[in-house]
């Protein structure tokens, strides 16, 4: 693997040396993204540049620790000491994002595939794989983006400093510095109901500034900082103000004293001279904080490589909740991070960002560093999502009325499950079937306009109308390209395509012509479904459901045992179960692992008996059991839920049976969702409501029925 190294004669160079293995109770972890710390990594690079001389006026502590060195093994010893310091290399980089790859089997709170963010200066450095201890990793938000991951370390410097500074709602709190930290606290302290006024010498700062939130920017150099103080505060002096400027001299620390209130708060973040005049400070009383690094639990092994967490009653926020922290507020969207980010670099292409920063000539802020697949990434792959389409249509409602509805397919399934909730409801058009007699027959029943046997012609008129498919499942995916390409909306019976290049095909298609598509899942419109989910939502934490389905033997001679016509009962009905669970829990499903339980074989060479295990990312789980072996006399269809304070049991979908607060409730029902579905699209095409199931929720089932299928074959789980 690559990794920055630096040199003490101020040489930097992208290594190749051998991957990391976790540390005992540790992930490892392939880094997708790391952040420049630009004020600490400058100051190394400008320092390892420095002479001896000048090394030794910057760091007159390291000076001390060498006389005390010659005064215990002699001069000569501790001048090769020294030296060998000197040239040997240092890592760059402590804040960054990336995949666990590997978990140490005293580990117990994360997984391979986890998305994380890492921190440490001993251990997340800028390299292609990082081993963490597990103290110094949290695990990332499945909204927040990679790259705002990678902020998450140097976010959670700025979080401690705000929690030092203790502003309450209203407070005004001035902040010394708009580097990235000092725009960081800037923004934290505006979530946190302050009012900032941004010091910076550089007019560069003033439109970052504003952008993370600060009510009034001055720029020292040409405005003075005491009359914009005096001015802004009515003349009382700011409540709190944080240092965050490294620097020889003592003046920002002076101007700080002066702008605050008496009995104010001074927060040092910065590498900076302190000295603190007496008369002012006595005066105003003024109350001196530090703040350290991430947050308690910095620099204590026990805590950090030891594993040993400090009781959350007497420590609310060590480095590890900060971090925590910190991701939820980046998942809210509060922090405008693009404002501050002033470059995306290849980790390949870093060395020059370095050189700008020793040489004085670079106005970066946040540098993003991306890291591309490892060479050797056939050994140790990452999961290779397939391409989400740029574009999906809205679920909002239509601004004005479908004309008309018409309908391919009528086969019992339409005429008894569909069309009854359509008729007299919306204007009908074509009804088109392959047998006139059964198009004529539909026609009269139901009141279409017209009746056809050929979908081509149907499918080719344009306007504004609607789409309702249910031919057999061979043909979904082509109608509903040819459908959307007419500019009309469609409905599908389940399901929505026979494989992921069909899928593929759908998604470029809605891209171009971005129509709505809803899916046949019924199941999630029955009212007993509906009754559960109100329950399940005010239930706090990840649940896990079990769907087990006695399906029956499938006749050999069945249309659904010709693949090419149904694409086999995973694909044709456990995707029905696969889309339950994820209208069950509300969130992406992330891993599948899934077998068959009877051979395919002989007569019926498709999997007819399968299981499978399915993993979300808000930690739900979902084990769905298909069968085709069993009794008739057991119910079809039976799901229990569980959640914190609550088990549920759908039979059938015509019972639940809700266990909660000690006490039980059973509900009787007649549905399994077909005529809700019908109400919940016509409403959608009536302009009256939102689409009820919008094609990215229906498209994430299809996947994820995929997964399924790839899982069997290959024996594996899978990543979707």
């Amino acid at each position: 693997m690559k990794q920055i190294a630096q040199y003490q004669d101020g040489r930097l160079e992208l290594q190749e040396v051998p991957r990391p293995v976790p540390p005992p109770g540790g992930v490892l972890v392939r880094t997708t993204h790391s952040v420049i710390s630009i004020g600490t990594e400058k100051m190394k690079v400008e320092q390892a540049k420095m002479n001896l001389l000048q090394k030794a006026k910057a760091r007159p502590d390291q000076v001390r620790k060498v006389i005390d060195t010659a005064r215990n093994i002699g001069w000569k010893s501790a001048y090769e000491k020294v030296r060998n310091r000197l040239s040997s290399p240092t890592p760059l980089g402590y804040s960054a994002a990336g995949i666990v790859e590997a978990v140490d089997e005293g580990n117990s709170r994360f997984s391979v595939g986890d998305r994380v963010a890492c921190g440490g200066a001993e251990c997340a450095f800028h390299a292609e794989y990082i081993a963490v201890p597990d103290m110094l990793v949290a695990r990332v938000p499945e909204q927040v983006p990679m790259w705002q991951a990678a902020y998450t370390t140097l976010l959670s410097i700025a979080m401690q400093a705000v929690r030092q500074t203790e502003p309450r709602l209203g407070d005004r709190v001035l902040v010394m510095g708009q580097g990235l930290v000092g725009l960081l606290v800037t923004g934290l302290l505006k979530a946190n109901g302050a009012r900032v006024m941004a010091v910076d010498l550089d007019e560069l700062r003033r439109e970052q500034s504003s952008a993370m939130g600060a009510e009034r920017v001055v720029i020292s150099s040409s405005q003075d900082l005491q009359n914009e103080v005096r001015e802004w505060t009515e003349g009382h002096g700011v409540d709190a103000a944080v240092v965050c400027v490294g620097t020889d001299s003592n003046a920002p620390i002076e101007q700080c004293a002066d702008a605050l209130r008496d009995r104010g708060r001074l927060v040092d973040v910065g590498i900076t001279k302190i000295e603190l005049p007496w008369r002012i400070f006595a005066n105003k009383e003024i109350d001196v904080r530090f703040s350290r690094s991430y947050g308690p639990g910095r620099y204590d092994p026990s805590y950090e490589w030891g594993g040993a967490d400090y009781p959350i009653g007497y420590v609310r926020w060590t480095e590890q909740r900060n971090f925590q922290a910190c991701l939820h507020l980046l998942g809210t969207g509060e922090l405008n991070l693009g404002a501050i980010t002033t470059r995306r670099v290849k980790f390949d292409d870093a060395l020059p960002v370095y050189e700008a920063l020793g040489d004085g000539s670079s106005s970066d802020v946040g540098v993003v560093m991306e890291y591309g697949e490892p060479d050797d990434a056939t050994v140790h792959p990452a999961p290779k999502p397939s391409a989400e389409p740029i574009c999906i249509p809205s679920a909002k409602r239509l601004a004005k009325p479908v004309e008309q509805l018409d309908v391919i397919g009528a086969g019992n399934f339409a005429r008894t499950m569909l069309l009854p909730s359509l008729r007299g409801m919306i204007p009908l058009g074509t009804i088109v079937n392959n047998t006139a007699l059964s198009a004529n027959h539909v026609r009269d029943k139901f009141g279409f306009a017209e009746a056809a046997t050929d979908p081509e012609v149907t499918l080719g008129q344009a306007g504004n109308g609607a789409v309702l498919i249910g031919t057999r499942n061979h043909l979904h995916a082509p109608m509903v390209m040819a459908a959307l390409k007419s500019g009309r909306h469609v409905f599908v019976e389940k399901p929505l395509c026979l494989s992921r290049a069909e899928l593929t095909e759908i998604d470029a298609t809605i891209e171009e012509h971005p129509q709505s598509v809803q899916v046949g899942f019924n199941r999630r419109f029955a009212p007993a479904s509906a009754k559960l989910k109100r329950r399940l939502d005010l239930v706090p934490g990840p649940k896990s459901a079990s769907y087990r389905v006695f399906a029956g033997q499938l006749d050999a001679g069945h249309w659904y045992a010709n693949q090419a016509e149904s694409g086999g009962r995973v694909i044709s009905e456990v995707c029905h179960f696969l889309d339950y669970f994820c209208f069950l829990f509300g969130s992406r499903p992330v891993r599948v692992t899934a077998q068959t339980t009877w051979p395919a074989g002989g007569a019926l060479p498709l999997p007819d008996s399968v299981t499978a295990q399915v993993e979300f990312a808000d930690g739900s789980s979902g084990q769905l059991i298909y069968s085709a072996e069993g009794d008739t006399t057991y119910p079809k269809e039976q799901c229990t839920v569980y959640g914190s304070g609550i088990v549920a049991d759908i039979t059938n979908f015509q019972s639940l049976t809700i266990h909660q607060r000690n006490s039980h409730k059973r509900f009787k029902y007649g549905s399994k969702g077909h005529a809700e579905q019908m109400v919940a699209w016509l409403a959608f095409l009536q302009g009256t409501a939102d689409h009820p199931l919008p094609y990215a929720e229906a498209r994430q089932s299809m996947r994820l029925t995929f997964a399924v299928l790839e899982s069997i074959r290959e024996a594996r789980s899978v990543e979707i």
